[in-house]
């Protein structure tokens, strides 16, 4: 196990040239995107490409003043890059694994750090998570998407899904939570006997709690969030 030929090595492990979804897994944790026309992704995403592809970072007022803003606010880990062109583009980050959706005139929110990519026609929104800016390190931004189309993002190993039902919150802990229903507006508090009794750094004592009815998916690793630049 683990020794090969080369040949064999690279029957195994080669990309699956029949696959023309927009978007395609490659493997659980390389995003392939067959390129027609253009696509957001996350700054620094991409691993290759064949073709003829083109790559700009977002321009200041590309999007608006509003998000122009904001984005000061939110450091490097909300840069978007937009490729444009036709070809095969790889697209992964720092080996996390890799869910797609295809919204059906639906919404998501995902935490800035793990949007990976998603469709130009999908209506986007930075949202800073204010009531945290000064408890967490850098604070937390998440990306409510809207309408039509393909998105991925990215969690470190496998997501658990948890639902939310009227009269059953769910608690997450900020720095484990992926994504959630974009109508789920969660509230924030801290819990000082939480954190007393784990005995851990204040991080530990801010929970994010979501009423109503929904969707949270979480992974099980606590990103740490730095100020001015995507976590590791």
């Amino acid at each position: 196990m683990g020794k090969y030929t080369i040949e064999e090595f690279i029957n195994q492990t080669k990309q699956d040239e029949q696959e023309n979804e927009y978007f395609e897994l490659e493997t659980p944790r390389i995003l392939e995107v067959n390129l027609t026309d253009e696509v957001w992704a996350k700054a620094g995403s991409m691993i290759s490409y064949n073709g003829q592809i083109k790559f700009e970072r977002e321009k200041v007022l590309e999007h608006g003043v509003g998000k122009m803003f904001k984005k000061a606010f939110t450091g490097e880990g909300s840069s978007l890059m937009k490729a444009s062109g036709r070809g095969s583009l790889y697209l992964a980050d720092q080996g996390k694994k890799i869910t797609i959706f295809d919204l059906d005139n639906e919404s998501i929110t995902v935490n800035g750090n793990d949007l990976l990519a998603f469709e130009p026609g999908i209506d986007w929104d930075i949202k800073l998570m204010k009531k945290v800016a000064g408890m967490l390190s850098g604070g937390l931004f998440n990306v409510t998407l809207k309408g039509s189309g393909k998105v991925a993002i990215t969690s470190h190993y496998e997501p658990l899904t948890l639902l939310v039902k009227p009269g059953q919150p769910v608690i997450t802990d900020p720095n484990a939570t992926v994504a959630w229903s974009g109508h789920l507006t969660p509230e924030f508090r801290t819990d000082i006997s939480f954190r007393t009794f784990l005995g851990r750094g204040s991080g530990e004592s801010i929970q994010m709690e979501f009423s109503g009815e929904g969707f949270v998916i979480v992974q099980p690793f606590e990103e740490v969030y730095m100020s001015g630049s995507s976590s590791s």
